[in-house]
């Protein structure tokens, strides 16, 4: 066996993390974080934040352990909301470190910026197969930015969506994603709008990811059975939905501790529109088995998602071990002998 005084760390960057797992198997990866959070086999605490005044964004620093399989990761993420219309960069860039859980040894530093993409994309597609209407068939993206492009991806594989509408503030944004999205699906046409309404009334699923600091999507917008994953909300401050929406709604959480303070709920319960009581629960119970989902056909269901550092971990030794079989990336020795 070779000694741990002669490995190497695996450096990757964000062309070697393409395409290393399926869009499915980000699905698989992320339903079985929640799983693990849902009988409480793991070790996270909610995400730290660095917030400045100077540049609108945020870091933030996400460490996790998971007890199967047995791993350890912390992602550093940078977002920066002018990135796209200043400097056409992605408005979030990660990096994730994973390391051997007995020795700490890095075993490798990824660019988190695709992994995060997918697995964000994988916690709406998720949340959608646990509290969606068995039916659903219409699907709303609320956001065309990197972020929309891994939640279309992940929803694909757990309902046959007729028809899927894409909303941004943004015509030239909107026609970039359908340009470099379209080609990669055939049974349905991307439809865009300018018009937020237009996009979300009607819709089975509603699939939300703008950080927007008040409501955008209106309480009337909103119908009977419908199921909203509110995903753009991560910091204290930031709101997406009306709070008449909530009201009317039974609410999941990925992370009760993490939520109430960056989450979708973080003002209603400041503002005590709502109460910590009026959470059915976190999205872990549900998978586990532990907790019912959707009650009815009729009852509107929301996920408020702020993605949480389990997902990472759960994640990352698969993309590492496809990286080591592809033999893509590069090996560098980061210990002396």
């Amino acid at each position: 066996m070779e000694s741990w005084r002669n490995r190497k760390t695996l450096i990757l960057g964000r062309a070697e993390m393409v395409g290393l797992l399926t869009p499915d198997e980000y699905n698989d990866r992320v339903e079985h974080a929640y799983r693990m959070h849902g009988e409480g086999r793991y070790y996270m605490e909610p995400k730290g934040h660095i917030v400045l005044d100077k540049y609108p964004g945020e870091w933030e620093v996400m460490p996790s352990y998971i007890e199967e399989p047995e791993a350890a990761a912390c992602k550093w993420v940078s977002i920066r909301e002018e990135n796209r219309e200043k400097f056409e960069l992605p408005t979030v860039f990660s990096i994730l470190i994973y390391t051997h859980p007995e020795t700490g040894f890095p075993l490798a530093i990824c660019d988190g910026s695709h992994h995060t993409v997918m697995r964000t994309g994988a916690a709406a597609a998720v949340s959608a197969k646990h509290l969606a209407r068995k039916d659903s068939k219409v699907l709303a993206i609320v956001g065309a930015g990197n972020m929309a492009e891994g939640a279309l991806a992940c929803c694909n594989e757990v309902f046959d969506w007729e028809d899927v509408r894409v909303w941004s503030r943004s015509r030239a944004t909107l026609d970039e994603f359908v340009k470099g999205q379209q080609p990669h699906y055939d049974r349905f046409e991307i439809k865009t709008s300018t018009n937020l309404e237009e996009v979300v009334r009607g819709a089975d699923v509603v699939v939300t990811l703008i950080p927007a600091r008040g409501p955008i999507v209106e309480d009337a917008w909103i119908s009977e059975g419908t199921r909203v994953a509110a995903v753009g909300a991560d910091k204290e401050g930031d709101q997406e939905l009306d709070p008449g929406i909530l009201g009317r709604a039974r609410i999941f959480v990925d992370d009760l501790r993490q939520c109430r303070t960056d989450g979708e709920i973080n003002v209603p319960l400041r503002e005590g529109i709502i109460s910590e009581d009026d959470v059915a629960g976190e999205i872990g119970e549900v998978v586990a088995g532990k907790l019912e989902g959707r009650t009815s056909e009729s009852e509107i269901t929301v996920f408020d998602s702020t993605g949480f550092a389990l997902q990472d971990s759960a994640t990352v030794p698969l993309e590492y071990e496809r990286a080591l079989a592809a033999g893509v990336g590069i090996e560098k020795k980061m210990i002396s002998t």
